[in-house]
């Protein structure tokens, strides 16, 4: 993560994502884009977006899609003792997480799926 400025991970094919950054452009915010899908977080990176978003790994986690159903997750345990297996499973597969998240200087986050996310986030 950037520090000092306002983060995007975002995903170019993804219409929200799209329009997130449109958003952050249209009220002039400052910000780095991430692409995620190409440069993934670290088990690291991605603890501490949970920390700063309140969430769980399973909260950010996009289980309808076909890796997430190989992998079997709707059926995985959501406990503290599982977080990491669900962080691992994100860190390797990416394009499991949800988005865009939106990570500003001052530690706020958001997944900013609608414009009202960031409205609150900013």
């Amino acid at each position: 993560m950037t520090s000092g400025q306002t983060e995007i991970w975002h995903n170019p094919r993804c219409s929200k994502s799209r329009n997130a950054t449109a958003f952050l452009d249209e009220a002039g915010v400052d910000y780095t884009v991430r692409k995620y899908l190409d440069q993934p977080p670290t088990a690291a990176e991605l603890r501490e977006v949970l920390r700063r978003l309140g969430a769980e790994p399973w909260d950010i986690t996009r289980t309808g899609e076909q890796v997430a159903k190989d992998l079997g997750m709707a059926s995985w345990a959501r406990t503290a003792a599982d977080r990491d297996r669900w962080i691992g499973a994100l860190v390797e597969h990416p394009g499991l997480i949800q988005r865009p998240i939106v990570l500003t200087a001052d530690g706020g986050a958001a997944v900013a799926r609608d414009d009202a996310a960031l409205r609150d986030l900013l």
